[in-house]
Parts: C-alpha cells; sequence; structure tokens
C-alpha cells in the first residue's frame, strides 16, 4: 500500500486516491486554522496529438511534476491525475501569493524543452476564497485558467 501512495519517487508527488485524501484533510486542517490553501490544477496540452491524447498528457503532466517539484516548496503536494492534468496543493498560500508562485512556474516551464511540444494552463482556486471542499476548487481552478502558455511552432518549449 505504501508504495501505491507515491507516483513517483518524489514523496510529494503522490498517487491521486492519497492526494485526495490529503486535500480533504488539508482542507479540514486550513479551515479549522482559518489558513489558506490553494488548488492548483496544471494541464498540459500536447501540440501535436500522435497516439493516446490522454497517454500523453499523463506523460507530459508527470514531466511537468518534476519541473514544479523544483519550484514549490517541500511541504507543497502534487499528483498527476488519470485525466492528464497535474494537481499541485499550496499549503498555507492565499491567492496573491499563489499567483506569484504560478508566474515562477510559467518561467521556468518556458524554458523546459518537453518531449513534446505543448501549450501549459494554470487554474487556480483557494480556500476559503473559491470554496471549501475538494469538489468546488477542482471546479473553480478547472472553470477559469489564470495563466496560460501557448505551445511553440517549433519542437521544443525554447524560445
Amino acid at each position: 500500500m505504501v508504495e501505491d501512495a507515491f507516483a513517483e519517487n518524489d514523496p510529494r508527488v503522490l498517487s491521486p486516491e492519497v492526494f485526495d485524501f490529503v486535500l480533504n484533510n488539508e482542507l479540514k486542517r486550513a479551515i479549522r486554522s482559518q489558513n489558506f490553501l490553494t488548488l492548483l490544477v496544471v494541464e498540459p496540452v500536447p501540440r501535436h496529438a500522435e497516439g493516446d491524447r490522454k497517454d500523453l498528457a499523463r506523460r507530459l503532466a508527470r514531466e511537468l511534476a518534476h519541473v514544479i517539484s523544483r519550484v514549490v516548496r517541500e511541504t507543497d503536494i502534487l499528483s498527476p491525475g488519470a485525466d492528464g492534468r497535474l494537481s499541485v496543493v499550496l499549503l498555507d498560500a492565499d491567492y496573491q501569493h499563489s499567483m506569484q508562485v504560478v508566474e515562477r512556474l510559467m518561467a521556468r516551464v518556458e524554458h523546459y524543452e518537453f518531449t513534446t511540444p505543448a501549450a501549459v494552463s494554470i487554474g487556480v482556486a483557494s480556500c476559503p476564497t473559491h470554496g471549501a471542499d475538494l469538489d468546488s476548487l477542482r471546479s473553480a481552478a478547472r472553470s477559469q485558467p489564470v495563466h496560460t502558455r501557448r505551445a511553440p511552432r517549433g519542437s521544443s518549449n525554447t524560445q
């Protein structure tokens, strides 16, 4: 069971089931202690879809997890989802400060050379501002991406 908890070799990259469990607990803690928590939903969109598009998006989400894990704090958690999106929880972070993290993430992503060229969008939702439960936060983050990076015309994401 413990081996199945982690999606990658990084202990902050959790399987989707464990991520949801941890996020639900962190949401309860944030509400109880009146702290903020922010959910980022990072969606890679492959520029060229050769083969299974969802499989390609899942692989890109794993690549993004590697890139993003170098930018966020050690206490923040990540999870590549089965839908090809990457979820990131920024603990004790309000919306305004989370937007600074998003800017740093996008700067890193813009200079990262993916195995497949991809556009990347990031949706952001904070508890309690945008919702106090997992479903409302996820819905809010997915419905209005705050930052989108278009796929480059060339074969990499470097410009």
